[in-house]
């Protein structure tokens, strides 16, 4: 999810709430530590340089049991953040503290925001030899003439 799409979906909610993929709530007491930016200059494991921009949310666990962060506030935070540092459309990254920080990429199933897991991946398969495979599509043989049926003493 871009920043000009989180902003636009806070201006329509009243509640924000953040949700993992294994459906665990993040506590609605939540605070928003930080917005900013965060910049990755590497070379990949095929040798060509990369760089990598993102916004970065940190969200925060606090015991602070009565705040409760509005989405009018957060698009303030944002729209902040964007003056002081200059930051462009980008892609939101999530951190999130649980058995260790965690980092997600940001979704919306139209209630709540979701922290979907982020996988590595090598960057220069080609270089380094690795097969890329693609999915095979699945065929629906429930229309087949002659596929087996209960019943039907061919399994």
């Amino acid at each position: 999810m871009k920043l000009s799409e989180i902003k636009r979906i806070l201006a329509t909610v009243e509640s924000v709430n953040f949700q993992l993929e294994n459906g665990q709530m993040v506590p609605d007491h939540f605070h928003v530590t930080e917005v900013g930016i965060i910049t990755k200059d590497f070379i990949d494991c095929g040798g060509k340089l990369r760089h990598e921009k993102v916004a970065n949310f940190q969200l925060w666990d606090a015991n602070d049991y009565e705040h409760r962060l509005k989405a009018e506030k957060l698009l303030g935070i944002i729209s902040l953040s964007e003056k002081v540092l200059g930051m462009d459309d980008l892609d939101i990254e999530v951190e999130y503290q649980m058995e260790t920080i965690g980092k997600y990429d940001l979704g919306f199933d139209g209630t709540n925001f979701l922290l979907l897991a982020k996988q590595t991946a090598c960057l220069a398969s080609d270089a380094c030899g690795i097969e890329v495979t693609h999915k095979k599509e699945m065929v629906n043989l429930a229309g087949e003439a002659n596929t087996c049926k209960p019943g039907g003493g061919c399994c």
